[in-house]
């Protein structure tokens, strides 16, 4: 079976051995061996052990690295700064895949990036997290823009307890983030509950008073 056959058969930017393994296993007795070859002659590339992506030349498309960032590590949902640039809301370019997990801690340096999870409660991961349907990739999972902030202030170490001063001061310079919607104040405020934050306390009062 060519490369490009594997293409064809599989439609996600990221796929796992098992994937891999079902496509192959009709028509190559070794499998292992052959998916071994693979990554050798650089037709596939691998992120992390059993997870794989074809490499560009096989690519029609740029890679979704959201939807990378959920495979690679589920169950996970982009946020925090880079889900914060996604929706236009800094205006940094963010280089790091930045996601929230229920599970532990992760980190992954990659052949197309890096890639970091942040561990979340059960009840607090659940809350603020859009499924945004994509007819190529299949879907993924991202931060509301309110999640994404309240994620990005609870995990900012060394934060401390902010005053609404001091949080408006953090928000408009240290972030510098661009509020060109209006947030929900209400979800802010089922979050702050949550993760248990006096800061996203006074960021749900903040917004609710309009004075952010």
């Amino acid at each position: 079976m060519k490369t490009i056959d594997i293409k064809n058969a599989l439609s996600l930017p990221i796929f796992s051995h098992a994937m891999l393994k079902e496509v192959l296993k009709k028509d190559i007795n070794n499998i292992n061996d052959k998916i071994a070859n693979l990554v050798n002659s650089g037709e596939i590339i691998r992120l992390k052990r059993g997870f794989y992506i074809l490499s560009k030349p096989y690519l029609d498309r740029p890679i979704d690295l959201i939807s990378v960032a959920n495979m690679l590590y589920s169950p996970s949902y982009v946020s925090l700064d880079y889900a914060l640039s996604y929706y236009g809301m800094i205006l940094e370019r963010v280089s790091e895949v930045t996601s929230v997990t229920s599970k532990n801690a992760k980190f992954f340096d990659t052949p197309i990036g890096r890639f970091s999870y942040k561990k979340a409660s059960l009840n607090a991961f659940s809350l603020g997290v859009d499924w945004l349907e994509d007819e190529k990739n299949g879907g993924k999972f991202i931060a509301t823009p309110e999640k994404a902030l309240c994620d990005k202030i609870r995990y900012d170490r060394g934060m401390g307890t902010l005053t609404q001063k001091q949080m408006r001061e953090y928000i408009v310079y240290d972030l510098r983030l661009d509020l060109h919607f209006e947030l929900n104040y209400l979800l802010v405020e089922k979050i702050a509950n949550a993760y248990k934050s006096k800061n996203l306390v006074t960021l749900a009062t903040m917004l609710k008073k309009r004075k952010i």
